[in-house]
């Protein structure tokens, strides 16, 4: 009888304590309602059944998300390879449109109206914590894309960018930068290749099979650097003015209205200009279609480069006198 009496006990308690995480899931999604892009988008793993409806709980909970806000993000490492880079001169209307609470879109060209959209490409080298020291050469190394606009924070003047979506092809790396870095939207490929031949050709596939990941397909073959005609002359004036604007972006910047600040991830390139290697060929992608419609890219390639992230920093949003 006793046995029986503390069994009822323990199941009631689990079913208070989980109609409590139920209702401080309902509290935080109303405070972070879903967006159509960022981190409050909507993933969906690749996988389906019952693990990867496990991992779209976790991923798109609110709850599990505010508990490791506090986390400290430790700097990390990445001896990166082969960064395509696609950018798109476009109206800057499709792209203010993405601009989170708190930041302004970077606007170029005569009456600011144009606006660059990228999205880059590239092979993590034994990506990692920095306090692995040579432990981060067990670390794998899988291919990543970064899809970007140029942003700036009204308030300070700080410049960076804005990231749409980001997608990777490994689950675990992708499910705790979504959960632990506020500013990348992390999704899943079920499929991702990048590759280069002897004669410098680039190969690249991004598969989001059923998940919530952007797509792309690109064959591209080295060039000479294009001459700039249009709207990217009057924006860049030429293809070297265009490489000093996009590559230097050492900052990724993002929001949460509900804290009331901007958050500031510092990370260190140094890529030199004169290693992008200009890029010429197909690209073909419906979740680059839906934002630049049929907009033709600018490419290139740089050949590596030592990425660091070194913190995660906070200003408080455009409009509050101080930060909370």
């Amino acid at each position: 009888m006793r046995a029986l009496f503390l069994f009822i006990i323990a199941i009631g308690t689990a079913v208070l304590a989980a109609c409590g995480m139920l209702q401080a899931e309902w509290a935080a999604r109303v405070r972070r309602p879903w967006a159509t892009h960022g981190r409050l988008a909507r993933w969906k793993h690749p996988w389906g059944g019952p693990i990867g409806r496990l991992l779209d709980a976790c991923a798109n909970s609110r709850l599990v998300s505010a508990l490791l806000e506090p986390l400290p993000v430790p700097a990390m490492l990445s001896d990166i390879r082969d960064v395509v880079y696609v950018s798109y001169l476009v109206r800057t209307d499709p792209l203010a449109a993405l601009m989170p609470e708190g930041l302004e879109l970077q606007r170029l060209g005569e009456g600011g109206r144009w606006a660059l959209f990228t999205f880059l490409t590239y092979r993590h080298g034994h990506f990692g914590f920095e306090l692995l020291g040579l432990l981060r050469r067990l670390v794998f190394s899988p291919i990543q894309s970064n899809w970007r606009v140029h942003v700036r924070d009204p308030r300070t003047r700080a410049e960076g960018i804005y990231f749409v979506t980001n997608a990777i092809s490994a689950t675990i790396p992708a499910l705790c930068a979504r959960l632990l870095s506020e500013a990348m939207p992390m999704h899943v490929f079920t499929r991702a290749e990048l590759s280069r031949g002897e004669d410098g050709r680039v190969a690249l596939r991004l598969d989001p099979g059923n998940g919530s990941a952007p797509d792309a397909r690109a064959l591209l073959a080295p060039c000479a650097a294009p001459v700039f005609e249009g709207a990217w002359r009057e924006c860049f004036g030429t293809f070297e003015g265009f490489l000093a604007y996009s590559v230097p972006q050492d900052r990724a910047m993002s929001t949460q209205p509900w804290r009331r600040r901007v958050t500031r991830q510092e990370i260190h390139l140094g890529i030199p200009l004169e290693q992008c290697e200009p890029l010429a060929g197909d690209v073909t992608s419906r979740a680059a279609h839906a934002i630049v419609g049929d907009a033709v890219p600018v490419c290139f390639r740089v050949p590596g480069v030592r990425f660091r992230f070194a913190e995660e920093a906070y200003d408080p949003l455009s409009g509050d006198s101080g930060s909370r």
